[in-house]
């Protein structure tokens, strides 16, 4: 899914459009995704776990094949939207199977664990997409892409167990928006759902336009070098798991509020010339994402005693929604403020994310 994010310097030429609109090959996709996770929870009822996540792992893969050969910007957006809808099978399905498989007080861990897997997906993929983009171009490089999400598949099936403990069951449509409102009602969860949202369209914005900012002057980076910049979600995998182990320990209030700041601290970075000091603000903010990330996705899926599915689907919603919407909007900040205006859209996101957490955190005490 996120393989086209360091392309989109190259889109802007290819197809001659802007950057809000190249945005859109990976917004449209976030946002058929997030639209379809709703569908997806009230199947996830009836369907059993496994079969359905391997089947959206490869009609991924296929439409990423797929999209390498269309010649028409309209078409490429059109598969991306469809391969939205194709992905939304794994996410809210994945995170319900680790709530109803594995004990309660490993959860946390495991949640880290999984959000850290998706980091270190996430990386490989744009890194891999720099890398030979630049060696071959970047039709050659979404084939291949599409041939590893193929063969991810084929993995999938074979090594993950089935459910043990999830007995399907059919839902009437007046039960599954009881189900879905009874969250909605929640104030925590609502809460951390839309902290969701903001969080991964302050990385997803951080993303889109640094790829633009390090391929211009003064840095004119090339397009393996700014891949490497996803390099940097490494971090993620460490801090997404590390939160699982600390939030026994430190509560997931305080880990919630330290996500957010890392955040803040590292888009203030990025505001500074230097390119060292640039890329440690990019850091801040990956790390500050998947610890956060990780910390409210947990304590949505403990909070939620019924319909964890539901609850799975409402979250990741809200979740690449905000990565839809941030995401191409951070484009006409770039267009008309350059860097210091994406930042400032940034800021105005997280002060809103850090009131969100607060009002959380005060129901959640009470």
């Amino acid at each position: 899914m996120y393989a086209v994010q360091p392309l989109l310097p190259i889109f802007t030429r290819e197809f001659r459009i802007n950057a809000a609109t190249s945005s859109l090959a990976l917004s449209l996709t976030t946002g058929c995704l997030a639209v379809s996770m709703l569908a997806i929870g009230a199947l996830a009822e009836g369907w059993s776990r496994k079969p359905l996540m391997a089947l959206s792992l490869l009609a991924a893969g296929l439409l990423t094949l797929l999209s390498s050969v269309v010649r028409e910007w309209p078409m490429f957006l059109l598969i991306r939207a469809i391969e939205g809808v194709a992905i939304a099978g794994l996410p809210a399905i994945a995170m319900a199977y680790l709530g109803e498989e594995i004990h309660p007080d490993d959860v946390g861990v495991s949640m880290g664990l999984y959000v850290g897997s998706g980091a270190l997906g996430g990386m490989t993929g744009r890194l891999l997409t720099g890398l030979m983009t630049d060696l071959f171009s970047w039709r050659p490089t979404l084939a291949a892409i599409g041939v590893l999400g193929v063969v991810a598949a084929a993995i999938f099936s074979v090594s993950l167990p089935a459910s043990a403990r999830f007995q399907p069951r059919s839902l009437s449509l007046r039960t599954l928006l009881g189900i879905y409102m009874s969250h909605l009602r929640d104030p925590v969860i609502l809460a951390l759902m839309v902290e969701a949202g903001i969080v991964l369209g302050t990385l997803v914005t951080v993303y889109n336009y640094s790829s633009f900012r390090l391929l211009a002057p003064p840095y004119q980076l090339s397009q393996t070098a700014v891949g490497s910049v996803f390099g940097l979600y490494v971090f993620g995998f460490f801090s997404s798991s590390l939160m699982g182990f600390l939030s026994h320990r430190f509560g997931r209030p305080v880990l919630l509020r330290v996500g957010l700041a890392t955040m803040v601290l590292g888009v203030g970075a990025t505001l500074l010339r230097p390119l060292p000091l640039v890329v440690i603000g990019i850091a801040l903010v990956t790390i500050g994402f998947f610890a956060s990330h990780s910390v409210a996705s947990s304590w949505v899926g403990l909070r939620a005693h019924e319909g964890k599915a539901q609850a799975s689907a409402l979250y990741l919603f809200f979740y690449y929604m905000g990565a839809s919407t941030a995401g191409t909007a951070g484009g006409f900040f770039w267009t008309a403020y350059a860097w210091s205006g994406v930042a400032a859209f940034l800021f105005a996101m997280l002060a809103a994310a850090f009131a969100i957490a607060r009002a959380a955190l005060t129901r959640e005490a009470a």
